[in-house]
């Protein structure tokens, strides 16, 4: 079907009756609902958790870049570091969604719940190996990224202290990963929603000693991160052995299933290493960036975080897809699961095309919110407006890859990003920025081309159709 015909459907209650159900959940059937209705009521509450999980980056931000550059650069190089977290995370959770949205559209409720519960055992088997990790090489991985003495001196806690509490990031992306898959991101939503508050309440009273807290510096960031998050987990863990509107974790869900856990996991490698590949070339182009001074770490951590911070809405629109996706094919409905992509892509082009103006006008006014410091303004706004001109193209690349992911096809998305982040942005970011000189500018250059070419090449794949035919 054509992503440009858009029919719309209404509800008996309209458009504002749609927004409250969505934001207070519903039980609905989102494989026999109105595909417009249904990828509605799935994206609002996913587009407000994607908004609450990007929260997290900028608030981080608007209070660290208050303590200087070095501070700025260490915040900005630790999350780079902890981008391999994110994708091993965010890998884990798409082989969750696949593989409980399946049960769900399959119409088998108690196999999503067992499978829920193999996807967390994994999550705290990794989260022990990584965050042990963290704690003994932290200092280390900063030094690898590039990172000065002062650097380490300013934010080797922090780093440390991220690192460490890796299991509260990947148990809230796994158990939100399942409310996605089963249809309820109402809850998602709400679990980010009080991350955040307490996120935005801690980090400035940790960081600057407010009341009867002590004054940890860049460190209290990331231990009111960590807090936060970790309350987060709690809350959604209350909730899924609660029960949500189509899913509940009971006793009998709580055992050891090596064939479902294997059967995740292998979904889960697929997705985690076109993740990994994803960050590692962002990896590459911060290291990259690194070797033109602080003022260019910094202007482009703030810049990136920004940008983090509009894209992870957007995703709340490609994990609508991907769970549309996973549910449609369990009820042998492939062409509606299709459909179901065009039309979110074309949303999301939209409004990613809404915020490329938005940027190219109010780029510079956008990074005095974090920063008076000139230089790393002009780095900031010079990123910022080049990265999005891409937008439209990405709208539709983000949307394709992740419903690869819904369908169980973890192996394409993985050629995809090989091809257009190793073979051609990260070749391309070192020619332009020192072959031919441009500096940090032609990073953000070979940024705005890979995400292009991706999503034309996700485009045309996805056209092709085999991802129907995927077991999960």
């Amino acid at each position: 079907m054509s992503s440009t015909s858009i029919p719309v459907e209404l509800s008996s209650g309209g458009f504002w009756s749609d927004v409250r159900l969505a934001l207070r959940g519903t039980s609905q059937d989102y494989t026999t609902l109105g595909l417009n209705r249904a990828i509605f009521l799935l994206a609002v509450p996913m587009v407000l958790e994607m908004a609450m999980e990007s929260l997290f980056a900028v608030v981080d931000s608007y209070f660290v870049a208050s303590l200087g550059r070095d501070s700025i650069a260490a915040v900005g190089l630790s999350e780079a570091i902890l981008a391999i977290v994110y994708a091993a995370a965010l890998g884990l959770a798409a082989g969750t969604t696949a593989t409980v949205s399946r049960r769900i559209g399959e119409k088998h409720p108690e196999a999503a719940s067992e499978a829920a519960f193999q996807a967390i055992l994994l999550g705290i088997g990794v989260s022990i190996i990584v965050g042990t990790a963290g704690v003994i090489w932290g200092n280390d991985l900063l030094r690898l990224m590039g990172a000065s003495p002062g650097i380490i001196h300013a934010g080797g806690r922090y780093t440390v202290c991220l690192l460490g509490g890796v299991g509260t990031i990947f148990l809230l992306f796994l158990i939100n990963a399942v409310f996605r898959g089963a249809g309820d991101p109402i809850m998602a939503m709400r679990t980010l929603w009080l991350a955040n508050l307490l996120n935005i309440l801690l980090n400035p009273c940790l960081i600057f000693g407010l009341g009867p807290f002590p004054r940890l510096g860049v460190l209290g960031s990331a231990v009111g991160t960590t807090v936060s998050r970790g309350v987060g987990v709690l809350f959604a863990a209350w909730f899924l052995i609660r029960g949500s509107g189509h899913l509940r974790l009971g006793v009998e869900h709580l055992r050891v299933d090596i064939k479902v856990m294997l059967s995740i996991l292998r979904l889960s490698a697929g997705a985690a290493l076109q993740s990994m590949i994803t960050i590692a070339s962002w990896v590459g182009l911060s290291r990259m960036n690194a070797t033109f001074g602080s003022a260019a770490i910094a202007g482009y951590t703030l810049a990136i975080r920004t940008v983090i911070f509009v894209i992870l809405p957007a995703a709340g629109l490609c994990n609508a897809a991907a769970t549309l996706v996973g549910q449609n094919l369990g009820a042998n409905k492939p062409d509606r699961a299709e459909q179901a992509v065009w039309r979110a892509g074309f949303y999301n082009a939209i409004f990613l095309g809404f915020v490329t103006v938005v940027f190219w006008l109010f780029a510079p006014l956008i990074m005095r919110i974090f920063t008076d410091d000139a230089p790393v303004i002009a780095v900031g706004a010079t990123c910022m407006r080049t990265v999005s001109l891409a937008y439209p193209f990405l709208a539709y690349g983000m949307v394709m890859e992740q419903s690869f992911n819904g369908a169980g096809d973890t192996t394409t998305p993985i050629y995809i990003n090989l091809l257009c982040y190793w073979a051609f942005q990260l070749p391309l970011a070192w020619w332009l920025s020192h072959g031919a000189g441009t500096g940090p500018k032609g990073i953000y250059i070979s940024i705005a081309a890979g995400e292009s070419l991706l999503a034309v090449v996700a485009s045309l794949l996805f056209k092709r159709g085999k991802w129907k035919l995927k077991q999960v």
